[in-house]
């Protein structure tokens, strides 16, 4: 049975000079490296998951060639080497709860997975463990898992973040040295330095001393666009707290809310921000790239990096790819399910899965995937 099926089925049943002018020369040298090289990605195939489902979570499992898809009905288990549905996981399965907003994949290859009320739930083997505030863990909603060189597992949720000891199981809780309790995202660099999204900026914890940036300190671009603006922080209350980025139909700006973090191989930090756009610290100071800049849309909820150094960016206007230079855009009228991208997954064979409301898009370079479909049968691969 096709994918798409397969995974409609199991929910189903589970209920970021000079002025002169140039010589002419020079003028069409500037010319031709203005143009914009062709781009080879686009949409493969698209996995329906049903129209009201949300794909919040996508993570690769390398070792053992899967990926796991996070929904608000539950987790997905897929085989890459067909694309195939392994295993389908709910509440009746061990899951603590089916709205899974992260998954993570620990040293060891556990799966940590992050739901909305139901705490964290880890997997492996077939053996489920479940962690609630009355095991240590600050509180029932968990946004985001990294891990330390060391094993260590942090924990990004509504109620500050956790450092679990695989060691001797226990949480230690960091609530008040945070610039705002309510964590997203969370990186950790090749120094070992934390460093945490959540709604009221960045913080970052080197094990020692805790520092922390606010778009007064450079971190969100400016609102050229003249969003409405929006203070849902959550402050304090989840009984006035949501989750909705839009009033009457546009998208709202709040530059301090960080809905991911992601630490490239340079160590520079990137951070996806509620209508500032995705911010790019390089150590010292922070650059915005905005819709003005070619990005697709100014909330960024995801952020990925792929082998050649491009980023990836989900928006809610659609998938961003920047090569840094160009800017590649996609959205619904090139394939995408739906506009706004909660999740983006890189997987091996230069893919890209993009988790959005109704499903999973899966992206590759098209002329490639062309070429195979078109060599005739028998010839050697």
């Amino acid at each position: 049975m096709p994918l798409v099926l397969l995974l409609i089925a199991a929910l189903g049943l589970a209920g970021c000079s000079d002025t002169s002018p140039p010589a002419p020369q020079a003028a069409t040298q500037a010319a031709a490296e203005a143009v914009v090289p062709e781009d080879p990605w686009g949409v493969i195939d698209a996995f329906e998951v049903g129209r009201e489902v949300y794909v919040r979570s996508l993570t690769l499992d390398a070792g053992a060639d899967t990926l796991w898809v996070g929904t608000s009905l539950g987790v997905h288990e897929v085989d890459l080497s067909d694309q195939s549905l392994r295993n389908t996981f709910t509440r009746a399965d061990g899951l603590a709860n089916e709205y899974v907003f992260s998954i993570f994949v620990d040293q060891d290859g556990h799966k940590w997975m992050g739901t909305n009320g139901g705490g964290a739930s880890r997997y492996k083997d077939g053996q489920w463990q479940v962690f609630f505030p009355m095991h240590g863990l600050a509180d029932y909603w968990v946004y985001s898992f990294n891990q330390q060189a060391d094993g260590k597992v942090w924990i990004g949720t509504w109620a500050g973040a956790n450092l679990w000891d695989p060691a001797s199981g226990e949480f230690k809780t960091y609530f008040d040295e945070l610039v705002n309790e309510w964590v997203y995202g969370i990186g950790v660099d090749s120094r070992q330095r934390a460093w945490f999204g959540t709604e009221g900026g960045i913080s970052m914890f080197d094990g020692e001393r805790w520092q922390a940036w606010t778009h007064k300190d450079g971190l969100g671009a400016e609102n050229a666009a003249n969003l409405p603006i929006s203070l849902n922080t959550g402050l304090g209350t989840r009984s006035r707290h949501d989750l909705n980025v839009m009033a009457e139909g546009q998208a709202t700006y709040n530059p301090n809310y960080i809905f991911c973090v992601h630490v490239d191989r340079q160590d520079q930090v990137w951070a996806g921000t509620w209508g500032g756009g995705v911010s790019r610290f390089d150590g010292e100071q922070w650059h915005n790239y905005s819709v003005d800049d070619g990005l697709a849309g100014a909330l960024v909820y995801s952020i990925a990096e792929a082998d050649n150094g491009d980023m990836w960016f989900g928006t809610n206007k659609g998938l961003s790819r920047f090569d840094g230079e160009h800017w590649f855009n996609y959205g619904r009228e090139d394939g995408l399910l739906a506009e706004h991208v909660y999740a983006i997954a890189l997987v091996p064979g230069n893919e890209v899965w993009v988790g959005t409301r109704g499903g999973v898009t899966r992206f590759g370079h098209v002329e490639s995937q062309q070429a195979e479909s078109q060599q005739p049968a028998g010839e050697a691969q």
